[in-house]
């Protein structure tokens, strides 16, 4: 008799997410062990349990979740998760702190269905977010020529920084956003524009956005009004508008993209299931989403 799913549930907040626990459940997972406060100090035991419970190819019917809204505690926690794997004794272990792996994912897979990644002049608003930078990681892999973009350009300069040594050969630059000028160089000859700012924060006016001549697709993250992007609905997908300037740009919102951003955390909670030596970041989940367009 087959052993059933079980995935560990392993949360930095005081009160584990309710969302990340209902998309396991719909994914297929028979058994939910949830645990709260998780930090990189205290998990060993907890990933022992994992670990040395089940052995051979039972061991691909365990896996974890790291969640929590401390995107730097949640990578903290896979470190030390991954530091108590030896051998073949592993589970399969999946990151997505505030959703930041899969709603990245998403958008970036949503601009790849309208245009070509490689070498695109690509601009992403609110860069130093959890979720921007693995924006800017996701489009930097996939060879688009990035502008990471924050209010402050030191920050936006960490990011790059950041990401120029994880990704080989990387094209991106830093670009400050807190100046009408600074704005405006960053669109500049943009092609492609992602906002993934906090909420309720525009970064983008529907008026800078309509002036661009260049920019074919805008996408914005932030689902609370103001919208991200100026004349942007939350619920646009794939919905063609037409700038000033008389160039048509696709536009999706935070809704448009939630359904991919959906399909691609339960498929990916499911190939958890299928072996017990993945880890699955940015990467591996984007990986995921693409298997599934």
């Amino acid at each position: 008799m087959s052993k059933p799913r079980i995935l560990i549930q392993l949360d930095t907040d005081a009160q584990v997410s309710v969302f990340d626990s209902v998309v396991a459940v719909d994914a297929g997972v028979e058994r939910l062990f949830r645990h709260q406060h998780v930090t990189s100090e205290n998990v060993r035991d907890l990933v022992h349990g994992a670990m040395f419970t089940r052995g051979g190819d039972d061991l691909s019917q365990t896996a974890i979740f790291i969640g929590g809204s401390d995107v730097q505690a949640a990578e903290d926690v896979l470190r030390a998760v991954t530091d108590c794997f030896f051998g073949p004794v592993r589970v399969s272990v999946m990151l997505d702190p505030s959703g930041a792996n899969t709603t990245a994912a998403a958008a970036v897979l949503a601009a790849a269905r309208h245009i070509s990644l490689a070498g695109v002049e690509a601009l992403v608003l609110g860069a130093t977010g959890p979720v921007g930078r693995r924006v800017v990681r996701l489009l930097a892999r996939q060879g688009a020529a990035v502008r990471a973009a924050s209010r402050s350009r030191d920050r936006a300069a960490e990011v790059c920084q950041s990401v120029a040594t994880a990704v080989e050969g990387a094209t991106i630059a830093p670009h400050e956003t807190s100046t009408e000028a600074g704005l405006a160089a960053a669109i500049e000859g943009a092609q492609l524009v992602i906002a993934a700012g906090a909420a309720g924060v525009e970064l983008l006016s529907a008026e800078q956005r309509e002036a661009s001549a260049t920019l074919a697709v805008a996408i914005d993250l932030n689902a609370v009004p103001p919208a991200g992007l100026g004349g942007v609905e939350p619920t646009d997908k794939a919905v063609e508008r037409t700038g000033a300037a008389g160039q048509k740009t696709v536009c999706y919102g935070a809704l448009g993209v939630g359904g991919t951003k959906m399909k691609i955390h339960k498929a990916a909670i499911r190939q958890l299931f299928t072996r017990n030596d993945q880890v699955l970041d940015a990467e591996e989940i984007f990986a995921v989403g693409q298997s599934l367009e």
